[in-house]
């Protein structure tokens, strides 16, 4: 395929509803995964408008080439993850667009373990979505049927009870479902662990899904706290933003950062390893040298983090933004991260406030540039010189990472360093070349 983009990104085939992903690719894309697929492939979707026309697509195009469908509903990523594995399904599907806002969708395989499928895996499914017509054409009973799983929300919520040791009764929480997909299963299952809840952003409409609420804006459940913890999820929920008792943010290296100690002090940190991304805190890593836990770094995307986990037998791994996955785990579930928080509150008897102690975050500065070619990046010699200064100047007292979203047309630049300002300067004389040299 070169000179032709790749369609899968770091999360699927994403961009905005009935323009850029139209219901003859979804179509179509479910017409090549099936043909290399028996079934049952089970599809679930978030809240967003738009996804009821694609779930209908890719169901027609998995019955067309002959494969049987079950469809879930409105269901957190994780639920289909779970669900993929009790069934013994070959394959899964989730029509989300994740944090992205409401006027996008996206198309995202899960395998038959229930975590994302490998980069490989998707390009079997791209060459044959571009080799296009002739397709499989069954007909009479071989072609594929449609079925309604109609208490899948129940069913997850079950299982993650199910592999809770602890009752939460006595221990408040402010929820924040961003709208999304976690609307129903979130104060479910908080509620029947006996946990006190108060529930904001889980009226969706179609179009509010994100909208200044979820994990990507935790200061919308930051004022609703008063005391207890927030626990915001994003459209898919397969990631989690905690907020403390005092409103401070937790973000995925806070969380991984508790978990991964948790772990430790009660010798059940697999191999003594957590996994990581390139995006984490510069302070996770020296907390996790302090605690003696060896770290494995990997790209961004928790499919990644799920892979490094694997290669070196990990319990324990994660990213920044939230995406936590555990031992047995297989792709970011926030529902179960929230548990598992929620568990060693209990176990510990301490507050988010006192177990946060563990890390201390380096300042840290991103800047999301907008660029016309983020493909560019990797041959810009004005862009890597102007990040080889700023490495020079930072020292050992801070980082710069530069990178092309895996989803969007933007390049990140990241800094960290000893103070805000520093950060922020460096990331804005770095950002310049970046849009001077690619805009």
């Amino acid at each position: 395929m070169a000179g032709v983009d790749r369609l899968f990104g770091t999360d699927g085939v994403r961009g905005r509803a009935n323009t850029d992903l139209t219901v003859d690719l979804a179509l179509d894309l479910a017409r090549a995964a099936g043909e290399g697929t028996e079934g049952p492939v089970l599809i679930g979707r978030d809240t967003r408008r738009s996804g009821p026309m694609f779930t209908t697509a890719l169901h027609a195009g998995f019955s067309s080439v002959g494969v049987d469908t079950i469809d879930v509903g409105i269901l957190p990523v994780g639920g289909v993850s779970r669900l993929i594995r009790q069934l013994d399904a070959p394959l899964g599907v989730m029509v989300s667009a994740s944090h992205n806002p409401a006027h996008d969708n996206g198309i995202k395989f899960l395998a038959a373990d229930g975590g994302k499928l490998k980069d490989e895996q998707e390009a079997v499914i791209e060459t044959r979505y571009r080799r296009g017509a002739p397709w499989k054409h069954p007909d009479g009973a071989l072609i594929g049927m449609r079925t309604n799983m109609l208490d899948a929300v129940d069913r997850y919520v079950e299982n993650l009870i199910d592999n809770s040791g602890y009752s939460l009764r006595g221990i408040e929480f402010v929820l924040d479902t961003a709208n999304g997909a976690a609307f129903k299963a979130a104060p479910q299952l908080f509620e029947q662990l006996g946990a006190t809840v108060e529930v904001h952003a889980a009226e969706p409409d179609g179009m509010n899904i994100n909208a200044g609420c979820g994990a990507t804006e935790p200061e919308y459940v930051a004022q609703f706290v008063n005391g207890r913890v927030g626990l915001a999820f994003d459209g898919d929920a397969d990631r989690l933003i905690a907020v403390d008792e005092e409103g401070v943010t937790a973000n995925g290296d806070v969380l991984m950062a508790i978990f991964a100690k948790h772990l430790k002090d009660n010798d059940k940190l697999k191999n003594n390893t957590v996994v990581s991304t390139v995006m984490a805190n510069l302070g996770f890593r020296r907390a996790m040298d302090r605690l003696g836990i060896n770290v494995e770094e990997t790209a961004v995307g928790d499919r990644y983090v799920y892979e490094g986990m694997r290669r070196v037998k990990a319990g324990l791994g994660g990213e920044q933004s939230g995406h936590i996955i555990f031992y047995r785990g297989t792709t970011g579930d926030g529902l179960r991260t929230a548990v598992r928080l929620a568990e060693v509150m209990a176990a510990t008897g301490k507050p988010l406030t006192e177990l946060r102690k563990v890390i201390t975050e380096y300042p840290q500065v991103l800047h999301n540039i907008e660029v016309a070619d983020k493909a560019k990046l990797a041959g810009s010699k004005e862009i890597w010189g102007s990040v080889a200064d700023a490495e020079r100047s930072l020292g050992d007292d801070g980082r710069i990472l530069v990178r092309a979203s895996g989803t969007e047309p933007l390049v990140r630049v990241m800094v960290e360093a000893p103070t805000a300002d520093i950060a922020e300067e460096v990331a804005s004389t770095v950002g310049a070349v970046v849009v001077d040299s690619l805009s």
